[in-house]
């Protein structure tokens, strides 16, 4: 089994549990802007997307055209939301700061994004300054660009990289970047199937919270994970 020189995690849902707040934000400004749609449906739609891939959703699906705007006014109100209701994910400052090995983040959110949440807590401390944004290269996630920006930046091989996303996009782009892949479940997710969805982006794990992270982890970094059988399952509520 190839050894693991770098873990790359996500930001948002993984190291703070900052969707339920930013996806509530987001569907009240399209609302506002006359779009017809849910919360639910802005959860599993839009979550994961750069800025850029959810304007052009908005244009295509809900003929949208003043999205400049509307994002304009959503990155003000999700900072003032941050700021008031933001907290880490349950048990992962903890968890991070345990490590020894190197270690980054890896966003499609703009750095000025990960600056009015990450930067809220220690944990911007604990990565500092390897936070990575969309923003750096030409083809934010799902594509490999901002997975292979991470290895080169550490001066190491793709292969011994692990990504821990909880976005099919993030999986699909860390098993493009030729990463191996930990699927990040949120125990409070209601989204149904995350199990399924991350496993068949390509995750050889799919863990619960950050206890089940931890456990990977261990497994991983011990060399003693077998690549397909140790993914945990759950029943995510609908």
């Amino acid at each position: 089994m190839t050894a693991t020189d770098l873990l790359i995690f996500d930001c948002d849902g993984v190291l703070i549990d900052s969707e339920p707040l930013a996806s509530r934000v987001l569907w009240q400004a399209l609302r506002d802007a006359g779009a017809d749609i849910s919360h639910q449906e802005v959860w599993q739609r839009f979550t994961g997307f750069a800025e850029a891939d959810a304007q052009k959703i908005c244009r295509d699906v809900f003929d949208l055209r003043e999205t400049d705007q509307i994002f304009e006014g959503l990155r003000t109100a999700l900072r003032e939301e941050f700021a008031r209701a933001l907290s880490p994910m349950p048990g992962m400052s903890d968890l991070v700061r345990s490590l020894s090995i190197r270690k980054c983040v890896a966003s499609n959110s703009s750095l000025e994004r990960l600056k009015n949440s990450l930067g809220l807590f220690d944990l911007w401390h604990e990565f500092f300054p390897y936070v990575f944004s969309g923003e750096s290269v030409a083809r934010p996630k799902p594509a490999p660009d901002l997975f292979l920006h991470c290895a080169d930046a550490f001066g190491l091989d793709p292969a011994r990289c692990l990504v821990i996303d909880d976005s099919p996009h993030g999986i699909l782009g860390g098993v493009a970047a030729g990463m191996r892949t930990i699927g990040f479940v949120d125990p409070a997710d209601p989204r149904p199937d995350r199990y399924r969805v991350l496993k068949g982006a390509g995750a050889v794990a799919v863990v619960t919270g950050a206890a089940g992270l931890r456990s990977a982890l261990e497994a991983f970094l011990s060399g003693s994970h077998a690549d397909g059988h140790t993914a945990q399952k759950r029943a995510v509520p609908a």
